[in-house]
């Protein structure tokens, strides 16, 4: 059986492990950024696991706009406790978890804490070949972000609030 919980210190080894395996080097978080997510946002960074193990998670701040930029990346502050959009800059599952549902699992917590905390909606940025999972999901794409993150080309992808049910 999975769990969900709220992330914690003594992840960090794991959640590095998964998000290198995710990630390219240019892309994935720093040891220094997961620090700082864990200090500042463990209401919204969560964890799927079984049995101990970490098979993924999804994390991010709540930002005042409905598109991520990339100053997220290097600096957050802690959430306010309602209001503006949940920002996903990381989902990741490990490999030998994938096509289990864990994503469905860990997008669908985030809904429930956007409509539990009152924010507008989700917003994430994706690579080209990830828009059609979201849009699975009743994400809409918004076309080309301004996001530069990793030397890639990101998609804005929003879903409202009023779109999860």
């Amino acid at each position: 059986m999975i769990s969900l919980r709220n992330v914690q210190t003594t992840d960090l080894e794991q959640l590095l492990f998964i998000e290198n395996e995710g990630f390219s080097i240019e892309e994935a978080a720093t040891k220094e950024a997961f620090l700082e997510r864990i200090q500042l946002i463990a209401d919204t960074f969560i964890v799927a696991e079984k049995e101990g193990e970490i098979l993924g998670y999804i994390n991010g701040p709540i930002i005042n706009q409905p598109y991520i930029t990339d100053n997220l990346f290097k600096e957050i502050k802690e959430n306010p406790k309602s209001g503006g959009y949940q920002s996903v800059l990381g989902l990741a599952v490990s490999k030998q978890a994938r096509n289990q549902g864990i994503a469905k699992i860990l997008i669908e917590k985030m809904e429930k804490l956007v409509e539990e905390n009152e924010r507008e909606g989700i917003t994430l940025t994706c690579k080209h070949e990830l828009v059609s999972f979201y849009e699975k999901y009743g994400f809409v794409n918004h076309g080309m972000s301004e996001s530069k993150h990793g030397g890639v080309s990101w998609y804005n992808m929003v879903k409202l609030r009023e779109g999860i049910n």
